[in-house]
């Protein structure tokens, strides 16, 4: 395909790429960005451009950079080529034959085990830039959808005063933030022959390691007992104090989703019905916010470790 004007200029600013043979083919299924492969002389690239006004989002290109060298570095990453800061621009090397990990087997031993082993080896990298506190990201996506315009739904209030019970309860028991990814939907989780890299780093930032482990659990369908399996592989052991935080994690992890749906009502172009994406994490967030359990889970992250 012939280069579009966006990718052209991103491409001259590339070392080493001027006046090579390019090939490019649009990669499916950003809902953020438009990734797009390029061929090199041969050799397979990912050219992520950034969609627009991302940075209202809470994405800052830079540290999206330094975390994926992070990653890269400890093995969990593609090996980063460049990095264009005029673009705000990442190219990676393209992964050959690995493809998402499909979310029923996420429940089984055999592929959530190198999964963990990935998101366990991020977060025990040395601290990154950036940070994810996820609760004033939430807020803060509020500010921008109104004063982008879209309406707010109805559902935030009484998902935002949950979730301040969480946050309450979560700072009797505070934990040390450790490099977190942040988006781990099974797009960004690619698998070849056993292994298992992360991808998209455009939210890592140094936070909660729970989060990490409920937005994998929420978003990949994972039951109760493959939730267990992700807290065995996680930490040891599957104690009541961590299916406590994890499940209500969870809960913020769907009102994140959702939230982030409403802003995308007011600053994207892509094709994506936002809407319909925010309704179901809605939906989701308070079904899972009605649990009868609740209250104890509150009270066992205030009394665990």
């Amino acid at each position: 395909m012939a280069l579009d004007p966006e990718l052209e200029a991103i491409v001259a600013e590339v070392p080493g790429w001027a006046g090579r043979d390019l090939v490019a083919t649009p990669l499916p299924g950003g809902i953020t960005n438009r990734n797009v492969r390029v061929e090199v002389d041969g050799e397979a690239f990912v050219v992520r451009i950034p969609g627009r006004d991302t940075e209202l989002l809470g994405i800052d290109r830079r540290a999206e950079h330094a975390a994926a060298l992070a990653a890269a570095e400890a093995g969990v990453g593609p090996d980063v080529v460049a990095f264009v800061p005029s673009r705000g621009a990442l190219v990676t090397r393209f992964l050959e034959g690995a493809a998402p990990i499909p979310e029923v087997e996420l429940r089984t031993r055999t592929a959530l085990e190198p999964v963990v082993r990935a998101v366990r080896a991020f977060h025990a990298c040395p601290p990154i830039p950036g940070r994810f506190p996820v609760f004033r990201v939430i807020e803060r996506y509020r500010e921008v959808a109104e004063e982008r315009g879209v309406a707010i739904p109805s559902a935030y209030d009484e998902a935002h005063a949950v979730a301040a019970r969480i946050e309450a309860a979560f700072s009797a028991t505070p934990i040390t933030p450790v490099p977190c990814h942040d988006d781990l939907l099974n797009a960004n989780l690619l698998r070849r022959d056993g292994r298992v890299w992360l991808v998209d780093f455009e939210y890592a930032g140094m936070g909660d390691p729970y989060f990490d482990l409920a937005n994998l659990a929420v978003n990949n369908g994972l039951d109760e007992p493959a939730q267990d399996l992700l807290l065995e592989l996680a930490f040891g052991a599957a104690t009541d104090a961590r299916r406590a935080r994890l499940a209500l994690m969870r809960i913020v992890s769907d009102l994140r989703e959702a939230m982030w749906g409403v802003v995308q009502q007011g600053i994207s172009t892509l094709d994506v019905d936002y809407v319909d994406y925010a309704e179901r994490h809605f939906a989701r967030c308070l079904a899972s916010a009605s649990d009868e359990r609740v209250g104890a889970w509150l009270d066992a992250v205030r009394g665990g470790a």
